[in-house]
């Protein structure tokens, strides 16, 4: 009933109006030091933000702030930000654009395999379902942009969700249910593509 109750809540934030870019570059500064000045992370671990749509961000964001989801390194960073400055932040990232790595050519094979077409022995679907053929995403349905992650930030995630510790929607549950079949050369041949995937 918790999450039902959030998700609605979500959706109004979504449908409550759009952020301000400018105005979310100001409030971006403290975010440069893990997500980089544009969004464009330099460390590994970190995610990059810019390109990222902004029902995503904006969504991932109110989850943080109310604690649903958990990310140490964020806590309390949230907690003077309201509902517009989110949308403001959400907005600026969005306006910004990714950078896009370049794969490990001995996964690329491995990793556009299971990026474009899954791996039906283990029911893997393909990521471009939901993530699109060039790693955009969708914004209607807040699913992210993958393109130009840390191949660090992808292989961390897709762990957490083959372990189940990253867990805290319904969409997480989807990612959940893909990754637990997954195994680490998988993963890593998975992180690698999406790393240069444009």
């Amino acid at each position: 009933m918790k999450n039902r109750i959030l998700t609605i809540v979500l959706f109004s934030l979504f449908l409550s109006g759009s952020g301000d870019p400018e105005a979310g570059k100001d409030k971006s500064y403290t975010c440069s030091s893990c997500h980089g000045a544009d969004g464009n992370s330099i460390m590994g671990l970190w995610p990059s933000l810019a390109g990222q749509n902004a029902a995503y961000l904006e969504k991932q964001l109110a989850l943080i702030k109310s604690g649903e989801r958990v990310i140490p390194e964020m806590m309390g960073i949230l907690d003077s930000l309201n509902e517009q400055d989110l949308k403001d932040l959400a907005a600026y990232y969005a306006s910004n654009k990714n950078s896009v790595g370049e794969a490990k050519k001995d996964l690329v094979d491995l990793g556009y395999k299971l990026y474009f077409s899954g791996n039906i022995e283990k029911g893997v679907p393909a990521c471009t379902g939901c993530h699109s053929p060039n790693g955009l995403g969708n914004s209607q349905a807040a699913y992210p942009l993958l393109s130009g992650q840390k191949p660090e930030y992808v292989a961390k995630t897709l762990k957490e969700y083959r372990t189940g510790d990253r867990d805290y929607s319904e969409a997480s549950k989807i990612m959940v249910s893909i990754a637990y079949k997954l195994d680490d050369k998988e993963i890593e041949a998975l992180a690698s593509f999406i790393h240069g995937l444009y």
